[in-house]
């Protein structure tokens, strides 16, 4: 679940935002945000000063990326930016393809990071990821990628008919995922955003989990917080910062703990939010999320979220020896 968006328009990220001295022991942590002041990254770095770690807020537009001559760099305030021992992407789908090209430049200089480029360019495709959960035999929902020449009959009797949900094939937060319930409104929705030339999916909707579903925070393989989010009257998307309300799950059915787990590892997510629906012969894994959002979990759950993937992304960088203080140019 992500934390609801700021009404200011986003400001970029000084330089020096977050930065303190680390304590014997500690590491310097990067953080990959738009926005320091966005609940989940300032929650992680207040949990990084506790812990006794250095930790700087990098704003992921800010950071360039040279390619060429003896080796490639990574620059930040006109500078070659160094001396980093691990970083957390927090990287919002509309910087995707940015962002995925300086998590590269970090993993091709030896810089730990929580979420590997590739695995998060597979998360952001929602139907590659489908395709993936798919493969390694997770229940998804029933989804047809439908073009413009497709045949839309033969689509829909794929996904169980009327009504069927339509998604941007990259989106969050729940944008971009449309409710239709007649051929004529269907055929409306895709007309339209066919020529705004987005990619679709028709999916299946999953009546008995109409406006709800299970987020499950997944962290290191393991499923560390789970809640039930619930959408507001007459909203079929569950999502808090559209106005749901979420609800704790403190006993996780196992099956719905095993779904989320294996989603996570799938798709090779180190920390994930899953999001699973209720169906009725059990859950199907519906989204992966490689930022997600933990301000609902924390409040629902009483959980320190921040804390745990503060001390997962110290403990990487510990196992990377050769992280330690190298250059990202």
């Amino acid at each position: 679940m992500n934390a609801p968006r700021s009404s200011r328009r986003r400001r970029p990220v000084p330089p020096s935002a977050g930065v303190q001295h680390r304590g014997e022991g500690g590491c310097s942590i990067g953080i990959l945000s738009r926005n320091a002041a966005l609940y989940s990254t300032r929650r992680l770095v207040e949990a990084a000063q506790a812990q006794g770690h250095a930790v700087r807020v990098l704003d992921t537009l800010a950071c360039g990326v040279s390619v060429g001559g003896e080796r490639g760099a990574l620059l930040y305030g006109g500078e070659t930016l160094g001396g980093l021992d691990v970083v957390i992407p927090r990287i919002g789908a509309s910087v995707t393809g940015h962002g995925l090209a300086v998590v590269r430049q970090l993993e091709l200089a030896g810089v730990a990071v929580l979420n590997g480029s590739e695995a998060i360019a597979t998360s952001r495709d929602k139907l590659r990821c489908l395709q993936r959960l798919a493969g390694l035999g997770l229940r998804v929902p029933a989804s047809v990628l439908v073009g413009p020449g497709g045949d839309l009959a033969a689509a829909l009797r794929r996904v169980g008919g009327l009504p069927a949900i339509v998604k941007l094939t990259r989106g969050t937060q729940g944008i971009g995922v449309m409710l239709a319930q007649s051929r004529t409104e269907l055929e409306s929705l895709l007309g339209t955003m066919h020529e705004l030339g987005q990619e679709l999916l028709l999916q299946a909707f999953v009546a008995e989990s109409a406006g709800s579903d299970v987020r499950v925070l997944v962290l290191d393989g393991r499923a560390v917080a789970a809640m039930r989010r619930t959408g507001r009257r007459g909203e079929f998307r569950s999502n808090l910062h559209r106005g749901g309300a979420g609800e704790c799950l403190r006993a996780l059915p196992e099956s719905y703990r095993q779904a989320a787990e294996q989603a996570a590892s799938g798709v090779g997510l180190g920390l994930a939010g899953v999001d699973l629906l209720e169906g009725a012969e059990g859950p199907l894994v519906m989204e992966v999320n490689s930022s997600p959002g933990f301000e609902g979990l924390e409040k629902a759950c009483g959980v320190d979220a921040a804390g745990a993937i503060i001390a997962h992304a110290a403990a990487l960088a510990r196992t990377r020896p050769g992280a330690r203080h190298v250059a990202t140019g």
